[in-house]
């Protein structure tokens, strides 16, 4: 390739499944040819936000954040993370109810979350809140304080879901079991979204290409979660493991229709609720 092929930017968040999930594209172990993809690895709120301008033209994004940016982005089938009756986490110093975090602050990780929109609708209402990089949420939770503002609780996504215990909190509520209580669906956090200007020749040959890194670290796991291990903040290999088969699985090869289903139902509560101001229906490239 050359600098005239192609380029195909993409941004990814700095954990152990997007790791995983892109490594074969960033460690050039399958033919990208005419294109050339460079990663930019920054977190999830960042790239919600970065999308409002359409400066990448693949990109990890909220199913939240999608809701706003449906006009220059369309979805891609695969690179989903998915909770299946697991999720972002409301944790606490001490055990206790959501009734009893009425009015306390909590550390989010973005308004624009997936995470901070599951909450919203299992609440009912807009809780106050502060706005803290995701991995620093379980030390402000653990300290008590943001910046002089009392915290009560953190909104816990990524690897804290399985490390909260170590700096000893305790769990109040997982937002993807609440989610499945009330829907029978997986919760949809995370998409790869990619821009509509490219075409459709381009669109297809990028998300083929992603289907294969990602079917590629699936079949070479052991090197993949090797390179991932890089990206897991205080986890060992087995919880990298872990987190990984948790958001990289058959629900990323693909979303299938009821992952599709689960979107299309998230967009709309959230529109009712008043969260996502118009409703919009997920569009998703057609797999060629």
């Amino acid at each position: 390739m050359t600098e005239t092929s192609p380029l195909i930017r993409v941004g990814h968040s700095p954990d152990p499944d997007d790791a995983f999930m892109f490594y074969a594209l960033a460690k050039e172990k399958i033919d990208t040819r005419p294109y050339r993809f460079t990663h930019e690895l920054v977190d999830i709120e960042t790239l919600n936000r970065r999308a409002f301008s359409g400066e990448l033209e693949l990109t990890a994004v909220s199913l939240h954040a999608y809701a706003h940016l449906a006009d220059t982005y369309m979805l891609c089938p695969c690179g989903a993370s998915m909770g299946d009756r697991y999720g972002p986490m409301v944790v606490a110093r001490e055990k206790c109810s959501l009734d009893d975090l009425a009015g306390a602050t909590i550390a989010v990780p973005g308004t624009l979350t997936t995470a901070y929109l599951a909450l919203r609708l299992c609440l009912g209402y807009d809780f106050p809140h502060v706005v803290v990089p995701f991995d620093e949420i379980l030390d402000v939770v653990a300290a008590g304080e943001h910046q002089g503002q009392p915290v009560a609780a953190g909104l816990v996504i990524h690897e804290g879901q399985l490390t909260y215990a170590e700096q000893g909190l305790a769990l109040v509520l997982d937002t993807g079991q609440w989610w499945f209580s009330q829907t029978g669906l997986p919760l949809p956090l995370g998409a790869n979204a990619i821009r509509k200007d490219l075409g459709p020749e381009t669109i297809a040959e990028v998300n083929r290409l992603l289907r294969q890194s990602i079917q590629y670290a699936l079949e070479h796991r052991a090197e993949a979660l090797d390179y991932a291990l890089g990206f897991g903040r205080g986890l060992d290999p087995e919880k990298a493991d872990r987190f990984v088969a948790m958001y990289v699985n058959d629900w990323t090869l693909d979303f299938g229709p009821r992952g599709r289903l689960a979107v299309a139902e998230l967009l709309r509560r959230g529109h009712e609720a008043g969260i996502i101001p118009h409703l919009v229906e997920p569009e998703f490239v057609e797999d060629q």
